[in-house]
């Protein structure tokens, strides 16, 4: 392992860090947003939703960005710009003008979100080993630190605006700095056509399911838990509070675990044990009423799916010569079931239960096993198609 890697690798994991820290900054005050305009439910709701849809759009067009610029370049002009849209929703003086900015601020967070995946694969093919999860474990630590730092904030009472436009603040000069270890992208610069670098193979559309149905699964947490634990198995609030951080916990601990888990029993397999511990995990949680638990109960949810989908990016970013179309692919369609999940959830509780709304996770869960068992058999290893040493370029590293 070369020195130049060991930067590239640590500068791909803090960029999953800082994203996870800015995205977090931003859902984690959205109370102080909402009491600051004045806002609704109903306007809270279609402000993250403009956030969401601008994401995923953003996200859809990235297959032809990505072929032609590489996720090295789109990381140089997409995090800095996702900082400075944060501040964008700080200042906003209105709803109309923050549904507008957050709808920038999702634009801008999807093109890094791809780009920083795409960088994630790159790295990971440059090793020849699983670092996936280890990438997506540091966007629950940047996560995470935004819930902290966001505490610390509400009870100095500094307002909603100061927090974001700080982080914002000191995102943009780290998002630079980051930018100057990132690997090219492989066959980024062939002269093969344009079109046969965006073309991806069928197996990227299965991949882009299994994504599909783990994101829908952690939206499904993030939205809902907390209802659930409350009104509908009967727990304190303060104790229903607890959920989501709990299952957050389990998703890091699962994805500090997982490149070493993927290595030992190979991708496939996890992938499958991994779908079928989430219905189970699930099937346990809704079917109680005791908050002991259905509490702990959240962590093995998130300990079952955690891997799911940093291993179905990994393995689309291996699919194609270059990884960022076909991770824009799978990204795109797993981000649709992070936003269509909370909806579906909610229409179905309105017609039936909140309990009943949730079974879908369960059989979302053995759909992720299903599927899982259609992908390529064989070692963790044999899965990452290294970079052709003949198309590697030196790192240039900051002084």
């Amino acid at each position: 392992m070369t020195r130049d890697l060991r930067v590239a690798r640590n500068r791909a994991l803090l960029t999953f860090v800082l994203a996870g820290l800015m995205c977090g900054t931003f859902t984690v005050r959205i109370p102080a947003l909402s009491d600051k305009l004045g806002m609704s439910e109903a306007s809270v709701g279609v402000v993250l939703l403009a956030w969401g849809v601008g994401a995923l759009v953003t996200m859809q067009a990235m297959r032809g960005v990505m072929a032609r610029a590489g996720s090295r370049a789109v990381l140089r002009v997409g995090a800095p710009l996702t900082a400075a849209s944060l501040a964008g929703v700080a200042f906003a003086p209105s709803v109309p003008w923050l549904i507008a900015a957050a709808a920038v601020f999702g634009m801008a967070f999807g093109a890094v979100d791809i780009a920083m995946n795409a960088q994630g694969s790159t790295v990971e093919r440059a090793f020849g080993r699983p670092l996936m999860n280890g990438m997506h474990a540091g966007w629950c630590v940047g996560a995470m630190a935004a819930g902290a730092l966001g505490t610390v904030a509400i009870t100095t009472g500094v307002s909603f605006s100061a927090n974001l436009v700080a982080v914002a603040v000191v995102s943009a000069p780290m998002a630079f700095l980051l930018s100057r270890g990132y690997l090219p992208d492989p066959a980024a610069h062939t002269p093969s056509g344009e079109r046969a670098r965006r073309r991806v193979p069928p197996v990227v559309y299965l991949l882009g399911v299994i994504a599909f149905c783990a994101f829908m699964v952690e939206g499904a947490v993030a939205d809902w838990n907390g209802l659930f634990l409350r009104d509908t198995v009967g727990a304190p609030e303060a104790v229903a509070a607890l959920g989501y951080p709990i299952f957050e916990a389990g998703m890091l601990a699962a994805r500090l675990a997982g490149d070493r888990l993927r290595l030992r029993i190979g991708t496939r397999r996890l992938i499958i044990l991994s779908g079928l511990g989430t219905a189970v995990a699930f099937a346990l949680v809704i079917a109680t009423s005791s908050a002991l638990v259905a509490v702990p109960g959240m962590l093995l949810i998130g300990v079952a799916v955690a891997t799911v989908s940093p291993m179905a990016i990994s393995l689309a970013g291996s699919a194609t010569a270059t990884p960022g179309p076909a991770i824009a692919q799978t990204g795109a369609m797993g981000y649709a079931g992070l936003l269509l999940g909370p909806v579906v959830i909610g229409f179905l509780s309105h017609a039936a239960t909140l309990r009943t709304a949730l079974g879908v996770a369960v059989v979302l869960g053995v759909l992720i096993a299903v599927a899982a068992r259609f992908l390529p058999r064989g070692p963790a290893v044999a899965e990452i198609t290294p970079i052709p040493e003949r198309r590697a370029e030196p790192v240039k590293l900051a002084a």
